[in-house]
């Protein structure tokens, strides 16, 4: 039979049917890209097009699906549609109908996304295991003898629960997660994309022991239950170090678990790729590569402040430059910068680091964070000294950085001539691209919108429907909005002169785009919803 081509490219599949009057590895048709299961061919989408239904994974076994390379998806019509990163293989192809008692229908797929589709297919899920494992009974409890919750934490089964539960977070990219008991249940969530997403729930009485044994792997004392703990976890995750940062916290009904995920080979983004745009990221580097000078960014907890640093200092990193951090905790590791972790254990502090870094002759220094007003003062006449100095705060916008130091004691004369600029932020989720629709808006939405800004809004908007790649949810990602203040001449007199939070505002506003300002922009070209704006900005940035 000759080869038939349909438009819009294509990846080959053979058809080992015997009333299709071919042989093996004969090219019937080609598949387009678009997802179709129709008449004789699979068409599906490339990359990433591989989701292998339950029905078809139960007919063949991992370990044949893993030594061959194959990944079965459908069962449509009696007949077996296969993924092959070697069609043609009659052998194999036999064994399978031998196997499966159907027919088979090959597709062409990189092994790359078959492995990687079959790793994900296989394995068991956090829910199956759960479920299998029920509430059991004489299982350790939060009464239970200390030996005896010890032992239980060793068990198989525990190990494997945990090793799921923390696998499982990865794969979703999972942030955070929490495990937290309630008088009669035990609450699992993970935070995916800044927002907290419940999980099936182990059986309370595995609470006590899944705590021993995420402290045992942490190297935490497991005999103390009554006092808050911190531990550190390091992992292999389909080969990406994973640091995970461990923190314990007793409560009325047991301990409180939270463990926060840092993939040691992220790849850490440019400004641009952070979402400040071209001309922002232009003006955000002239400000960073001054000789000397403080740099400040704002936000609140888990506003990717020293994501955003790191990026700073990825960008101007030069081997004629030294460059030393110290950090709470060092999330990733920088090429050619040298890290510092405090350490308040042994009164190794931001402040005490400081003081022992500015000895090291760096040229540039970042402080992790601001945090009391003797930070405060030493980066600020490390900054007057010479040094480049990057640190963050916490406030709601970059004027109120000002404001901040003020309040922690910091003379305004050495604020006006130490900072050079402040950059505030927050993170919104992305659409997911799989899925982005326009929608209109609604109108209440409309309403508290235009009421805010003081602008009409447009006639549409853009949402997620949800699908398969963000999970049901319409987001995938975050990306940051952003408001860049250079400290201008006429910014240092008012700092001087200690005039109001207010004054300053209105003049960094002239020339500054807001956080809100930037966040429409975003959800106009599609890139995040207006319900996300809503839900991350407070009052004093919608106005």
């Amino acid at each position: 039979m000759p080869e038939e081509r349909r438009a819009g490219g294509a990846t080959p599949v053979n058809t080992h049917r015997p009333d299709a009057g071919t042989s093996a590895g004969q090219v019937l048709h080609e598949i387009p890209s678009s997802p179709d299961l129709g008449g004789l061919g699979l068409r599906i989408s490339a990359p990433g097009g591989l989701v292998p239904s339950p029905e078809a994974l139960r007919l063949i076994p991992a370990d044949f699906a893993r030594d061959h390379k194959v990944l079965p998806l459908r069962v449509v019509a009696g007949v077996l549609h296969l993924a092959s990163a070697a069609p043609g293989d009659e052998r194999l192809i036999e064994d399978i109908r031998l196997l499966t008692g159907l027919e088979v229908v090959e597709v062409l797929a990189s092994e790359a996304e078959i492995l990687e589709r079959t790793t994900d297919g296989y394995q068991v899920t956090v829910e199956q295991m759960i479920e299998d494992l029920g509430e059991g009974d004489g299982l350790a409890s939060e009464s239970a003898d200390l030996h005896d919750i010890e032992v239980m934490a060793n068990e198989p089964t525990v190990i494997n629960l945990v090793n799921l539960i923390i696998s499982t977070a990865l794969r979703e990219r999972a942030s955070d997660i929490h495990l937290v008991a309630y008088e009669s249940a035990v609450e699992l969530r993970f935070r995916i994309d800044g927002m907290l997403q419940v999980k099936p729930p182990p059986p309370r009485n595995l609470h006590a022991a899944l705590i021993s044994r995420v402290k045992i792997m942490a190297d935490m004392n497991i005999a103390e239950r009554f006092m808050p703990q911190d531990g550190h976890i390091q992992i292999h995750h389909r080969g990406s170090r994973v640091d995970i940062r461990v923190g314990t916290m007793p409560t009325k009904y047991g301990e409180s678990l939270v463990m926060r995920l840092l993939e040691k080979t992220t790849k850490v983004q440019t400004p641009v790729e952070l979402g400040l745009g071209d001309e922002r990221a232009a003006l955000l580097r002239r400000l960073v590569e001054k000789p000397h000078g403080l740099f400040l960014a704002t936000g609140p907890t888990g506003s990717g402040k020293t994501t955003t640093l790191y990026s700073i200092l990825q960008g101007i990193y030069t081997p004629e430059k030294k460059i030393i951090t110290i950090e709470d905790p060092i999330e990733y590791e920088l090429v050619g910068v040298a890290q510092i972790p405090v350490r308040p254990s042994r009164n190794f502090t931001f402040a005490t680091g400081l003081r022992a870094i500015l000895r090291q002759d760096p040229d540039i220094v970042m402080v992790g964070e601001i945090r009391d007003s003797e930070t405060a003062e030493i980066a600020i006449r490390a900054a007057l000294t010479g040094h480049q100095v990057f640190s963050t705060l916490h406030t709601n916008d970059a004027v109120g950085a000002v404001t901040r130091l003020i309040d922690m004691g910091v003379e305004a004369f050495l604020i006006s001539s130490s900072l050079e600029g402040v950059l505030a932020q927050r993170l919104v989720r992305r659409i997911c691209p799989g899925c982005r629709a326009e929608v209109p808006v609604p109108d209440g939405l409309r309403e508290r919108l235009e009421a805010l800004s003081g602008r009409l809004l447009g006639g549409k908007s853009f949402a997620g429907r949800g699908c398969d790649d963000c999970r049901g949810t319409g987001y995938k990602g975050r990306i940051g909005i952003f408001e860049l203040l250079p400290v201008t001449s006429e910014m240092r007199e008012l700092i001087l002169h200690r005039r109001s939070n207010n004054e300053l505002k209105a003049v960094a506003q002239r020339t500054m785009m807001t956080m809100h300002q930037d966040a429409m922009l975003k959800a106009e070209a599609g890139v995040t919803t207006l319900e996300e704006i809503v839900r991350v900005s407070s009052g004093d940035q919608l106005e």
